[in-house]
């Protein structure tokens, strides 16, 4: 599971883990992640029955910089949909994301539903509840790096000490973890400057400026707008540190009519590593029933 693989999906030349052989089950990364966030969950994927992928996502090495420069979430979900394809995905694939992760798995089943047969996200609700919670203004308080990232400040926390920031931000969002053994991978997928910038002002420039978004992904920007029809399920640490749980509880009228919020307790942003175990027979449960 630790040899990388590399894999073209719309025209981005991917670097992804994998385990096990059957039904395509792709993991999804988020932000500031690897695909080794999936560590715990790719050897249970694989147990029980499916191929179990988790490609470092665009920006993040030794995944390729994407030619056409973008970060924005429609081009994560033609990446997930393009990776289905090439992966040899068929209607028995199920996508799982966390973070970032999870808004191209939204976009995604919005997107190509027939490509997916259910889906499970960590960590982000859905748009439209993302979008009405960063007018809270705790949540704002809790989300100053997006607004930094827009900044010249960036560019000195970046070239001063940008592993001592995001080991900060980790701290932040999962309080309690040790994020040692994750900083040690993101040391090495964001080694040089152009995967740093990638992975930190490449997407959060284009997270709040749509004239960064190009007009090739406009359907599947949009697609995580549309009510779902995959059945989808929701995990949110109840101690998330960046994404409170009183704003994560509105996402449950929000997941269509097949959706299903649960909290994990004792957990933070990054519950998939904090309490791997429970998350991952929740995850089972899910793709089984």
């Amino acid at each position: 599971m630790n040899d990388v693989k590399t894999i073209l999906a719309n025209d981005v030349q991917y670097a992804y883990l994998e385990a096990g052989t059957g039904p395509l089950a792709l993991c999804v990364h988020g932000w500031p992640d690897t695909a080794h966030t999936w560590r715990h969950l790719l050897p249970r994927l694989a147990a029980a029955g499916y191929r179990a992928v988790a490609p470092f996502m665009r920006g993040y090495g030794p995944t390729a910089l994407p030619a056409d420069g973008a970060y924005q979430v429609g081009a994560l979900v033609a990446d997930v949909n393009a990776l289905h394809e090439v992966l040899g995905g068929d209607e028995n694939a199920v996508l799982i994301g966390s973070d970032m992760g999870s808004l191209a798995t939204y976009g995604a089943i919005g997107h190509s539903p027939q490509r997916w047969s259910r889906a499970v996200t960590m960590a982000a609700a859905p748009h439209k509840v993302l979008a009405e919670a960063f007018l809270d203004y705790d949540m704002m308080k809790r989300i100053y790096y997006i607004f930094m990232l827009q900044t010249r400040i960036a560019d000195q926390v970046l070239e001063r000490d940008p592993f001592g920031w995001l080991t900060s931000i980790w701290n932040d969002f999962s309080p309690g973890y040790d994020p040692t053994e994750d900083i040690g991978y993101l040391k090495i997928s964001l080694a040089d400057r152009a995967h740093l910038h990638a992975a930190t002002k490449g997407y959060f420039h284009a997270r709040i400026n749509p004239e960064l978004h190009l007009p090739k992904y406009t359907a599947e920007q949009h697609a995580g707008d549309a009510d779902f029809e995959r059945p989808l399920l929701y995990l949110h640490g109840r101690g998330d540190g960046v994404f409170p749980a009183r704003l994560a509880a509105l996402a449950e009228n929000a997941l269509g009519p097949r959706g299903k919020l649960l909290f994990v307790e004792d957990a933070g942003h990054f519950l998939q590593l904090q309490q791997p175990e429970k998350v991952n027979d929740i995850v089972l449960d899910w793709l089984r029933s």
